[in-house]
């Protein structure tokens, strides 16, 4: 990709996902990630219905009138994207790459974490800790890290969210709100480092998947590749056994991750390629704003 291509492409993304956290997450972002707690902002006047337990007798005692202290929401908080660089992140047979979706989630997200004065940071992972981007603010921030998403060229294919988690847990010192967003297509055990992480962060996940991750189309025999392995096998798709083998796998990985996050404490949602991804943002919102 030239300069000038992924000029284009961070462009448009920042386009994209500004707009769509400025006029449609700012809320919903804001209810659902709360601050540290209450820090003081300011005192006035005692109005009927105030809490008395917040009358600043100084100041009342000085006016000869009652006055009250007024707090806000210390709102300050840091945001870490965990993001899945593995191979099979460049699989798009229906919809876009998952690769330029989770770009778009990611790039969402950080613009609506700005909107919120909080700090953003990447990390960029495979079977290992590819890149690390300390939290910052500003649009420049939020910039560094789409154009390192899309540009970015790993040194591994595979995927381990074990050692993705590992490394966090023990990198990110204060607590912090993270999203993972991957396929979760690793066969690595990764229950325990998300348990550990979540007792110290405040961690959700986004899966991004094809429709065809899901299940296999009958279109004859078709030589398949592993894009994290590069192993290949020739395979008969129009046998109804072999396609109800591959239905059973998908379903039960996909049971198997939703009881980790499930039991983990982390709140998910699931998406394809195909599909508007801010229905499932918004329902993540939504329901962590309860």
């Amino acid at each position: 990709m030239t300069s000038n291509e992924l000029l284009k492409k961070v462009r448009k993304i920042e386009i994209k996902t500004r707009g769509l956290s400025q006029n449609i997450f700012a809320g919903e972002y804001h209810s659902a990630f709360k601050g540290r707690g209450m820090m003081f902002s300011e005192v006035r006047e005692y109005q009927y219905g105030d809490d008395v337990r917040d009358i600043d007798w100084n100041v009342t005692a000085r006016h000869n009138h009652p006055y009250v202290k007024v707090y806000e929401e210390e709102r300050e908080l840091t945001v870490m994207l965990l993001i899945d660089m593995s191979a099979s992140g460049l699989f798009g047979a229906i919809g876009q790459e998952k690769r330029e979706m989770i770009a778009e989630i990611a790039a969402t997200l950080a613009f609506s974490a700005s909107q919120n004065n909080d700090k953003i940071g990447a990390v960029f992972f495979t079977d290992r800790v590819e890149k690390f981007i300390p939290p910052n603010k500003g649009k420049k921030q939020i910039l560094l890290i789409i154009r390192e998403l899309l540009d970015f060229k790993p040194q591994s294919t595979r995927t381990n969210l074990a050692e993705a988690l590992i490394h966090f847990t023990n990198a990110q010192k204060k607590r912090c709100t993270a999203f993972m967003i991957s396929d979760f297509i690793d066969h690595s055990d990764y229950r325990q480092p998300l348990q550990i992480a979540r007792n110290k962060h405040d961690i959700m996940a986004i899966q991004v998947y094809d429709k065809r991750d899901s299940q296999m189309p009958d279109i004859g025999l078709v030589r398949f590749a592993d894009l994290e392995t590069g192993a290949t096998r020739w395979i008969d798709t129009s046998m109804k056994s072999t396609r109800k083998t591959y239905d059973k796998w998908w379903y039960e990985r996909q049971q198997n991750m939703a009881e980790t996050l499930r039991s983990s404490r982390v709140d998910f949602v699931s998406v394809t390629t195909d599909e508007d991804y801010v229905k499932h943002l918004m329902a993540l919102f939504k329901n962590r704003g309860r």
